[in-house]
Parts: structure tokens; sequence; C-alpha cells
């Protein structure tokens, strides 16, 4: 094992959007900064990144690739490989990647997002982040006018009446017995779209869309789009050895690490960014929180070291 880690004021885990607005933050604030990333990421599937503005439609490791190359400017260091433990002392943080090699940090960003946790429906997989959809503000546009199918769950009304925006062919299947609020029921109704009483097991396709439903009764009907609702997953596992915990979201959709409005969470020293504190957020979103956070912890050295340069004053006047 390496003994004489680098050393850095900030490490940096997961190099999406968030991790490297943040790093590009620091990095133009002089900050020594390392953006540890294992070069996994989560809208990988998908053709192109929606509503981020002057990139619309770029594919995501392009938008990633371009992220490196303007933060790299500014001295930032990139580690390709996943940190794998985390500890902490009086310096900061230790910081450990595949292999062995150990990293140290003044403080840690935690932008590692979260990983989708799909419905349990054969072949769903394939087709995820393609026509096989959960948000409509990243890829409805793309299945606007086509026949869409929402796959039932806690969400399912709401997302129907998302997707409803952009086409006026949207049915919500549901396993049979299903009761919805009468509330819930009239909306679908007023605004047209279809509930059908079919529970669907699995979907099948093309090489790279899939094209049908298979309902448990053996039967199948074609479609354009499917609307699902995965359960989104915080990645913390590399904290553990510092005590950070994830918590359930208040909206129900899986979990997060809590921080306050700055991303400062529980662990001193530990902040969090983009979706790993916020699932939800678009990449667009998760860049700016990575700019704020990242200004946050650039503040949060400024104050240290202004408190050690006053300490360091005072003591020289006393003598």
């Amino acid at each position: 094992m390496n003994t004489t880690p680098d050393t850095f004021d900030v490490a940096i885990i997961g190099g999406g959007a968030a991790g490297l607005a943040a790093a590009q933050a620091l990095g133009r604030s002089r900050r020594s900064v390392v953006v540890i990333d294992a070069g996994e990421p989560r809208n990988a599937p998908a053709e192109g990144v929606h509503n981020f503005l002057t990139r619309d439609g770029l594919p995501p490791r392009e938008l990633l690739a371009l992220g490196r190359a303007e933060a790299g400017g500014y001295g930032v260091e990139f580690r390709d490989a996943r940190a794998t433990a985390t500890r902490r002392d009086d310096a900061g943080f230790g910081i450990e990647l595949e292999g062995g090699r150990w990293l140290a940090a003044r403080r840690i960003i935690l932008a590692s997002g979260v990983s989708d946790q799909l419905p349990e429906v054969a072949g769903l997989a394939a087709y995820w982040g393609k026509n096989a959809l959960h948000c409509p503000y990243c890829h409805g546009w793309e299945v606007r006018d086509r026949d869409i199918a929402v796959l039932d769950s806690p969400f399912a009304v709401h997302q129907a009446l998302m997707f409803r925006q952009l086409s006026d062919r949207v049915t919500l299947f549901t396993a049979p017995g299903r009761e919805f609020d009468p509330l819930e029921r009239e909306k679908l109704e007023a605004r047209g779209i279809g509930i059908m009483a079919q529970e669907i097991i699995a979907v099948r396709g093309n090489e790279t869309h899939l094209t049908h439903l298979a309902f448990r009764d053996g039967g199948e009907q074609a479609v354009d789009a499917l609307v699902v609702m995965p359960r989104f997953t915080a990645g913390i596992a590399a904290l553990a050895g510092v005590g950070l915990q994830a918590t359930a979201h208040p909206s129900g959709i899986g979990t997060h690490v809590a921080a306050d409005e700055t991303g400062k969470t529980e662990i001193p020293g530990l902040w969090a960014a983009g979706n790993t504190r916020d699932p939800m957020a678009q990449v667009m979103m998760a860049a700016a929180d990575g700019l704020r956070v990242g200004a946050m912890v650039n503040a949060d050295l400024i104050q240290e070291e202004t408190d050690a340069a006053v300490a360091a004053l005072r003591a020289r006047a006393v003598v």
C-alpha cells in the first residue's frame, strides 16, 4: 500500500455533472482538487442529456468529457477508480481507492449520485433510458404523440398526468383489483387517460427499443414507450468508515444523503451534492448544486485558514 498519499484540499467522489461543477468552482479558486470516478454514470444508457441549456441532446459521456477538460484546465486531477473506504482524523480524511492506494483530503464532497432499482419486470433493464422512462423532462419530448404505457406504482397517477401533456395516448396498466382513490380516478378520466387492468410482467423489443408489453394472463400489447418508477438508492458505501448513513427521502422515492441547504452533512468536513442529496434533480440542476456546494466548501476552508492565521498572529503578539 502507498504510505505517502497524495494530499488535496478537496476530494470529490463522483465525476458526474455535480462533481465536475464543484471541481471547476474549486479549481478556479486555486484549490487542489481530485475527482475520484469509477466511470459508471447513471445516465449512460440515455441517448442524450436534455433540458441542459446549450447542450440539449448531447450524449452523456460527451458532456462529462467536456466537463473534465474544463475542470482539468484549472488544475483539477482525476483518478479513474472506485473509492472503497474512508477514514477520518484531525487533519481531514483518508480515502482508499481500488488497489489499495490512499489519498488524503481536508474536505470531501460526495457526488456519487444514486442508482436506479427498477421494478421486477423481465427485460426492462435492456431498455432503461431509451424508451423505458421515468422523467417527462428528461425524455418526454422524444415520445410525444406516441402510445405511452405507465406501469402502476404509488407515483403512477402523477406520472400519467405528466406524460398526458406530451401525448393523448396514455394508458395506466394496473394489477386486476387495483383500487384508486376516487379523486385520482376522476383526474385520470378527466384527462382521457386509459386504465387497463393488466399486470405487466415482462417487456420485449428490438436491439434498441421495447415494442411490446407481456401480461400475466399471457396477452401482449404493442406500445411505443413504458413509464416506470424506479427506487433511488444513494451510493454511500465508501463513506461507511466515517459514519455516513443514507436516510429515507421524504417523498418515498428511495434514499438520499441528508444535508443542509449548503450541502453540509452531519459528518464534519463532509458535503453532499447533486443527486446524492436530491435524487430527482436533473443534470442541469445537479450541476448547479455542485457549483453551489463547491463554493460553500471553499468558503469553509477560507474560514478555517483565516482562523488559523488570526490565532498565529495573536500568538506572535503575545511573544
